[in-house]
């Protein structure tokens, strides 16, 4: 199953659409709670139970601290100013136990469903090397699809409750609907239960407006998706698997076709998954701000995923780089290396912490753990000869702030993503020697439409691939400059309004990868918890 399937947008969500729209306002929170649950049975079977007990898990925990907190305040009612400083402290030692069981819980049990297998394989491979005659058996999970995802949203609204940025809430259904609603159970995006939750259980009617923008949203997805990353699969499927046949050249190239199928992919489902909850009332935060306009690795990934990226900096980072030993780490390194490199000693055991659980969070395999270690040592690097290179531009006169440095910057941070994507693509450690490839053996003479053809990427689906990315390079250069298309075309007749329509769905009928010819991408994030639908690993 996949967002950008027939199914999903001509069956599942119509269905949806229609029994919500003539349902009492009282009833659609209900019929949406058991739509998702109908939906997640039948991608994952019984699999359904694990999103059932985290849900009434965070439920309990979440009242939990809740009793804890309103517990505490009645006691420091009656206490003495001296008193209060001790029995905050007391409560709050009882409110981190009871978050860390919950966090153990919910992660423990992610951790050995996910990751079980490959560590006790690697396990098994260094007792092999070392000669240990001893064979862990490996055992087999069933992973339910999403489970990366729902894990992290039951995670921060545990600690929201516990930091008092959210009230535990009382009601489990409203708690099981913020869990589990279908549009974006499979691939996120990875919202806060302050983002959707009311919303959700508001059971706001179905208007003009939000019918209108949400389908625009969902065909302009499925053009990103069908258009370009179905039409780009065979290509680098070919080069990804027989990278020995050819130049650097090819290689480099394929990694690029990657990096944009990739976005088109995962930037395609979630403008589907943001459209169809914006025909139910519900706005998403956004996933992807033209990450390929970035100047930085860094800004690549606050554009880039959005949501997870969020995650870890509000989840792991800041508290690791706040906590009490990095802040002691951070006076030492001061005092010792001055106050730029000082401070980046905290920055740098938090940004490692980050992009580990980043790698793993992507795949139970090294080359998610190399991928995350790659962007680690840019990003740390960036942050490190910063200001120098700040200095050095100064001092020889280079404006940063004009259009040719920053065209220069860009396509060297894109440069340095399809590297990274090409680790993240590449399987058993390949990698390396493609890398080699594209240093050592490049010959742009290679790159011929012969040589395209024969490898998956025929003269005709260069043209539709390029034309394509052309339209949707203009309009991610309209939405850099800050302009609302959407609302645009709003604003013109309505027939002009609807031939824009019309022509963007003939568009993707006509040009889209599908039928006998063409193999769909697989989701390639819905991937990421085991299985399009779930398999044994």
């Amino acid at each position: 199953m996949s967002y950008c399937n027939p199914e999903y947008y001509l069956i599942i969500l119509p269905i949806a659409i229609l029994i919500y729209g003539i349902a009492p306002k009282k009833i659609r929170p209900i019929f949406l709670i058991l739509y998702s649950y109908a939906f997640f049975w039948a991608i994952s079977g019984k699999l359904l139970v694990y999103l059932i007990v985290s849900t009434f898990s965070i439920h309990h925990f979440g009242l939990w601290l809740n009793n804890i907190k309103q517990e505490r305040d009645l006691v420091l009612k009656d206490a003495d100013k001296e008193q209060k400083k001790e029995i905050k402290e007391q409560f709050k030692k009882k409110e981190k136990r009871v978050l860390l069981l919950a966090i153990l819980i919910h992660i423990g049990c992610l951790v050995f469903l996910k990751y079980t297998p490959f560590f006790l394989t690697n396990i098994n491979n260094l007792f092999k090397l070392l000669n240990i005659n001893t064979i862990i058996k490996v055992p087999k999970f069933l992973v339910p699809i999403g489970i990366s995802f729902y894990t992290l949203q039951a995670v921060s609204y545990m600690v929201d409750v516990h930091n008092e940025k959210i009230t535990a809430d009382t009601n489990l259904g409203r708690l099981a609907l913020f869990m589990s609603f279908f549009p974006q159970i499979m691939e996120g995006p990875i919202v806060r239960y302050s983002d959707t939750a009311e919303k959700l259980w508001e059971g706001s009617p179905i208007n003009y407006h939000n019918l209108t923008f949400g389908s625009q949203r969902i065909i302009w997805g499925l053009l990103k998706k069908m258009v370009i990353a179905d039409r780009l699969n065979p290509f680098i499927k070919e080069i990804f698997t027989n990278y020995s046949n050819y130049t650097g050249g090819l290689i480099l190239l394929g990694a690029i076709c990657y990096t944009i199928q990739l976005y088109c992919e995962f930037s395609g489902t979630m403008d589907v998954v943001i459209g169809s909850g914006e025909i139910f009332n519900v706005e998403y935060p956004e996933n992807f701000k033209q990450p390929f306009f970035s100047k930085t690795i860094n800004e690549f990934w606050r554009r880039w995923h959005i949501t997870l990226g969020t995650w870890f900096r509000d989840y792991i980072f800041y508290p690791v780089s706040l906590s009490k030993s990095m802040k002691k780490l951070t006076l030492w390194g001061r005092n010792k290396i001055g106050n730029h490199l000082g401070p980046l000693l905290a920055g740098a055991v938090a940004l490692f912490c980050v992009w580990i659980c980043n790698g793993l969070w992507h795949g139970a395999a090294w080359t998610f753990i190399v991928f995350g270690m790659y962007h680690f040592v840019i990003i740390l690097v960036e942050n490190i000869f910063e200001p120098y290179i700040a200095k050095l531009c100064e001092k020889i006169h280079i404006n940063r702030q004009s259009k040719p440095y920053g065209l220069f910057q860009m396509i060297k941070a894109f440069f340095l993503i399809v590297i990274g994507e090409l680790i993240f693509r590449a399987t058993d450690m390949k990698a390396t020697t493609m890398i080699k490839s594209i240093f050592t053996n490049f010959k742009i003479s290679s790159i011929t439409l012969k040589a395209l053809s024969k490898a998956g990427l025929p003269q005709s689906e260069i043209i539709v691939a390029v034309i394509t990315l052309i339209i949707i390079l203009i309009v991610s250069i309209l939405r850099e400059k800050g302009i609302n298309i959407r609302e645009e075309i709003a604003k013109k007749p309505i027939v002009l309004r609807w031939v824009i329509y019309y022509l963007l769905i003939l568009y993707v009928l006509t040009f889209g990868a599908y039928g006998v010819n063409y193999v769909p991408v697989d989701p390639i994030y819905a991937n990421f918890d085991g299985g399009v639908i779930y398999e044994k690993i």
